[in-house]
């Protein structure tokens, strides 16, 4: 795979089937290579394979988040395809409405911002939703008349959202009539919302006094009238999140999240009577989290047992547990690949997945239907990864995977990359990853690894890197350094392939900590990519948009441990490094804030040592997954320049 092939990337989604379980829509997401712009359409597929998959709808921009209405009539989708205003970059996804046979889509909302989570009411006539409702400042376009943004809550801003202190997320319902109504408002977030009857919608939000430093949430029940303010259901303790009531509306499952001022912990499966009542956790033994990021949907309901998804090793892997908690949770479908979404209806079984050297498809009943990434597959060398084991210093076993360069000739050695994952709490795995078929394509042995601080493991690990504040534990760059210099120990062990003298290093976010974090406390990597990176603790947790939540795994807040965090910053540590840096950030970067690059950036140019800057305008911290393609393709371009230039 090379740098521009990220053009030619195809995937399916969000699949959904219909009440009468002939039929699964789901999304089909390309890329306009002149445009440099994602596309999307609804496609629909016979469940019995009696038919080939046929495009839906005809939008010329992105059609997402197809659902039938329960009586079979309707297929509703949110869209942002042109408005006839001659402004399109402006305009928000709508929502559209459709026959479930075909025809002519009407367009059933005028919100000023976009759509989010559809979801039709039990009876078909109306549509709940969330969408951000702007301050009337808004509507003054011209930045230097606008009036000030005045904010009195700490969570104002978010990545790839922008300002949501003046434009909160309400619930509102539309419905077949375009009539809408507004059900929340005031100085809080919401979302998550879910039909429990005709009459109420329960939804998860966050509303207490506090809610912005305590970040709890709770669910809460609304009037669909509009009438009434919403009232809480859940619990104080904990959090509870993507509620889905039964088909019978007696019962609400949903994700549960303990809360005791640490972090990380493992997401539960959780339910609950409809009255708040009888609250019981269903997925304790699995030792799992139970919630994959982002690939996530509200748990479903497959008569009394209830449908999720967890990470396993890597993998994402699908399962069901009693509603009544009266057994184990039980693996529908494991293997070495990732189901990154599912639906389940009338006996039927869709699922969207993804392998090593496979884009995402859809299956139904672990029959793959679409073939849509065939063309890309097909067309060019796409390496699979071996998994390995990796033993610290301490015993500790270590999942990691190395990638072979394409075109691998037996005998020769190669440069190698250590790329390491951000979080910390997330996993590598088993699903097509662009990086690494890139970075393989250009001659370059690739490393990745799970470890401690990650989840798709135990809860234990996860927890591995809390600290270093009092008694919470070691902190970053403690035990994951470890691991990561054990996967290049244990991997020069057993691949004669691989050139020690010739390795790089590079990751994002937490990985672009750890990338800092490295090069600051060895010399063995000749280059080092530190991409939208933690480089400074003290100035991050008051600039980036969620980092001072990371208290809780620190062990404590800044201001009372400033020695501690200095101690933990990458750039304490700039004097000792002298391995040429690339530092490479997205301007419009909320979560790790462009200062933190510059921060790295200006130490060791002052220093004298050899580092260089890449930004990227109008990118947020998503660049490398979701950023503008053209973006994505010249950041590849600028990685291995800068690793060829060093390890070639």
């Amino acid at each position: 795979m090379r740098p521009e092939d990220v053009y030619e990337l195809a995937n399916a989604g969000d699949p959904r089937i219909s009440p009468d379980g002939s039929r699964v829509a789901y999304v089909v997401t390309t890329i306009d290579r002149d445009a440099s712009e994602y596309r999307s359409a609804i496609w629909v597929a016979p469940l019995d394979g009696s038919a080939e998959p046929v495009q839906f709808t005809t939008g010329a921009k992105r059609d997402t988040s197809p659902r039938w209405s329960p009586d079979g009539r309707w297929l509703a989708f949110t869209s942002n395809r042109s408005t006839g205003d001659g402004d399109d970059k402006k305009t928000p996804a709508h929502l559209y409405v459709m026959p479930a046979n075909g025809g002519e889509p009407r367009k059933l909302t005028d919100t000023k911002e976009g759509v989010e989570g559809p979801v039709w009411s039990p009876d078909s006539t109306r549509v709940a939703f969330a969408a951000r409702v702007p301050d009337e400042a808004y509507e003054e376009e011209d930045d230097r008349k606008r009036r000030p943004r005045r904010f009195t809550r700490v969570f104002h801003k978010l990545d790839s959202v922008g300002w949501t202190g003046d434009r909160r997320k309400q619930i509102l319902v539309v419905g077949l009539d375009g009539e809408s109504k507004q059900l929340t408002t005031g100085d809080f977030e919401s979302g998550s919302a879910m039909w429990l009857d005709d009459r109420t919608i329960v939804f998860a939000g966050l509303r207490d006094e506090n809610w912005d430093t305590t970040l709890i949430n709770r669910l809460y029940t609304v009037d669909a009238d509009g009438s009434g303010e919403p009232k809480q259901l859940s619990q104080d303790e904990h959090s509870y999140e993507h509620p889905s009531p039964s088909p019978d509306g007696s019962r609400i499952a949903f994700y549960f999240v303990r809360e005791d001022g640490t972090w990380p912990y493992h997401s539960q499966v959780g339910v609950m009577n409809a009255d708040g009542s009888g609250v019981q956790l269903l997925t304790e033994s699995l030792d799992r989290q139970t919630s994959p990021y982002p690939d996530s949907r509200e748990p479903v309901w497959d008569g009394d047992r209830i449908l999720f998804t967890i990470e396993d090793g890597g993998n994402i892997h699908l399962y069901a547990v009693p509603a009544d908690g009266s057994a184990a949770p039980e693996r529908l479908l494991g293997g070495e690949r990732q189901i990154s979404a599912y639906d389940h209806h009338a006996g039927r079984l869709a699922t969207i997945v993804n392998e090593s050297t496979q884009l995402r498809e859809l299956y139904v009943d672990d029959r793959q239907v679409t073939h849509v990434g065939k063309p890309f597959t097909e067309g060019r060398e796409l390496v699979q990864p071996e998994r390995f084991t990796a033993v610290g210093k301490d015993g500790y076993e270590v999942d990691a995977w190395i990638a072979r360069p394409a075109g691998f000739e037996q005998g020769k050695r190669y440069p190698a990359l250590l790329n390491i994952h951000g979080g910390p709490f997330s996993q590598y795995g088993t699903g097509f990853f662009d990086e690494t078929q890139v970075y393989s394509g250009a001659g370059y042995v690739v490393l990745y690894s799970n470890p401690r601080g990650g989840s798709g493991y135990s809860e234990a690990h996860g927890r591995a890197i809390r600290g270093p504040v009092g008694d919470a534990g070691p902190g970053w760059g403690s035990v994951d350094y470890d691991d990561l210099m054990a996967v290049v120990d244990t991997a020069l062990e057993q691949y004669d392939f691989i050139d020690g003298e010739r390795l790089g290093v590079i990751g994002g976010s937490y990985g672009g900590y750890m990338t800092s974090w490295i090069v600051g406390h060895t010399n063995r990597f000749k280059a080092a990519v530190s991409e939208r990176a933690v480089n400074n603790l003290i100035s991050m947790f008051g600039s980036s948009d969620l980092f001072w939540v990371f208290e809780r795994q620190f062990g404590g807040p800044m201001w009372e441990n400033i020695e501690a965090y200095l101690e933990k910053s990458p750039s304490t540590y700039s004097t000792d490094i002298e391995t040429p840096v690339l530092v490479l950030h997205s301007e419009n970067d909320l979560r790790c804030p462009v200062e933190q690059g510059e921060h790295l950036f200006n130490l060791l140019r002052l220093q004298g040592k050899e580092v260089e800057m890449v930004r990227f305008p109008a990118e947020s911290h998503e660049l490398s997954r979701a950023g503008s393609p053209l973006h994505r393709v010249i950041r590849f371009e600028t990685i291995l320049d800068w690793f060829d230039r060093h390890l070639k």
